[in-house]
């Protein structure tokens, strides 16, 4: 039972998505939307129309723009990292939490936030290239003399041997390098 009453204090519950998307396209304009979320519908001709049909289209920008409109409209604290993992309406709002007034956002903090989550992203592409991902799968390498055939760094003599420079460029940037190098082309 107290999840519902929870969940009826989302600001989401019985806010259709075009009235949402008055609501804070009134407040910020489309300009500040397209800065913060990054969505074309808020650049190319935009409209309260074509953005509503958009976004009950397409899962993941409604969801992003329903976070902005929690999180920044309404200025509610951060979801827990349980909360995090669900749909912006599907999240249970803790009953102390109400929501506050609009946040001030500018084109200028916009695009701080952009190089920022430019920097993340480029630090998390250099962290998967590296193999140091937090994925929780993980190729296991194969048994037998397979694996000491196709191992590039298997040691001869005590001395490990070095990858090709030209292997290791392709592979670097081209996904399929090794393919490649398996069929001859």
């Amino acid at each position: 039972m107290s999840t519902e009453i929870n969940y009826l204090s989302n600001p989401l519950n019985g806010v259709g998505l075009k009235s949402l998307l008055i609501e804070i396209v009134d407040h910020y304009g489309f300009e500040i939307l397209f800065a913060y979320l990054n969505i074309n519908c808020f650049k190319n001709n935009p409209s309260i129309e074509s953005s509503v049909k958009f976004l009950k289209k397409t899962d993941w920008a409604r969801e992003k723009v329903e976070a902005f409109y929690l999180y920044q409209y309404k200025n509610l604290p951060k979801a827990s990292s349980e909360q995090f993992l669900l749909p912006p309406r599907n999240r249970i709002v803790p009953d102390d939490q109400k929501p506050g007034t609009p946040a001030e956002l500018t084109l200028e903090d916009a695009e701080f936030v952009r190089e920022k989550r430019e920097e993340k992203s480029a630090a998390w592409e250099a962290g998967q290239r590296s193999g140091e991902h937090f994925s929780t799968k993980r190729k296991k390498p194969s048994s037998g003399s397979d694996s000491k055939r196709n191992n590039k760094h298997s040691k001869q003599d005590g001395q490990a041997l070095p990858k090709s420079a030209s292997t290791s460029e392709e592979s670097d940037s081209d996904p399929w390098a090794n393919w490649k190098n398996k069929t001859g082309r």
